[in-house]
């Protein structure tokens, strides 16, 4: 397998308190800031990354080998685009949304909901404030049940498949 990573973005300050970069990384494209990180762990993982915003029209052919995504995105409405787009354009593949993980506290108000192959984690109802990034703790319980999702549906695919 590999890892398909997309994303336009540089690494700042306001990054640092959640995601997986460090003070010499800052505007460093954060697809360059990652792989350097992911290597470092890893130098034999597979990569494709993408520095690119993603849209309507590219998001097919960059994920084209994905088995699942799982979406990352910022902003409410390049959310709702891409889930939009993956669900118009393939209903086999699983996409894994995170909503609602703004703030701090009410780790209980987190869980999963499924709509066929789209889940979404998050408690469906956080709004960023202006001016206060999102705080570290919950966009990492948010990752983890992100990643634990993922592994448990490679693993039924891959045991189905045996």
């Amino acid at each position: 397998g590999k890892l398909i990573v997309a994303d336009f973005d540089t690494v700042s300050v306001s990054n640092l308190n959640r995601q997986a970069y460090d003070l010499s990384q800052l505007g460093m494209p954060k697809v360059q800031a990652l792989e350097h990180n992911i290597r470092r762990v890893n130098p034999f993982i597979k990569l494709q990354m993408h520095e690119l915003r993603l849209n309507p029209d590219n998001i097919a052919s960059i994920f084209a080998d994905a088995d699942i995504m799982i979406e990352a995105l910022d902003k409410a409405e390049e959310k709702q685009m891409l889930i939009e787009t993956w669900l118009k354009s393939d209903q086999v593949r699983p996409l894994i949304c995170a909503s609602g993980i703004a703030g701090y506290g009410r780790n209980e108000d987190i869980k999963s909901i499924r709509d066929g192959n789209l889940f979404i984690i998050g408690d469906m109802h956080s709004e960023p404030v202006e001016g206060i990034a999102p705080m570290a703790p919950r966009v990492m319980i948010v990752a983890a049940m992100q990643a634990n999702l993922c592994l448990e549906i490679l693993a039924k695919h891959n045991k189905d498949k045996a």
